[in-house]
């Protein structure tokens, strides 16, 4: 495994500085946030959601939300 020097400019040098974790050297810190794979390997995996009706997710979404916007307001007037 050979190396390569490569330049950045100092804001550059602080982000990948701040992102950096203990024990990691430079070159793991750029692996690591690199290492996001290509998005179009995974098209289709989640078949079973497919065919999730959207209105049907919103309107669950919603109940849900109305039920937690009541409890959270609700007020006892007795």
């Amino acid at each position: 495994m050979g190396t390569t020097t490569i330049s950045l400019s100092d804001e550059a040098y602080e982000r990948l500085k701040r992102r950096k974790r203990d024990g990691e050297s430079f070159s793991d810190t750029v692996l690591r946030l690199t290492d996001r794979g290509d998005p179009l390997e995974s098209a289709g995996a989640f078949d079973e959601f497919a065919e999730y009706d959207r209105r049907e997710f919103r309107d669950e979404f919603e109940r849900g939300f109305e039920a937690r916007r009541r409890r959270l307001f609700e007020t006892d007037e007795a």
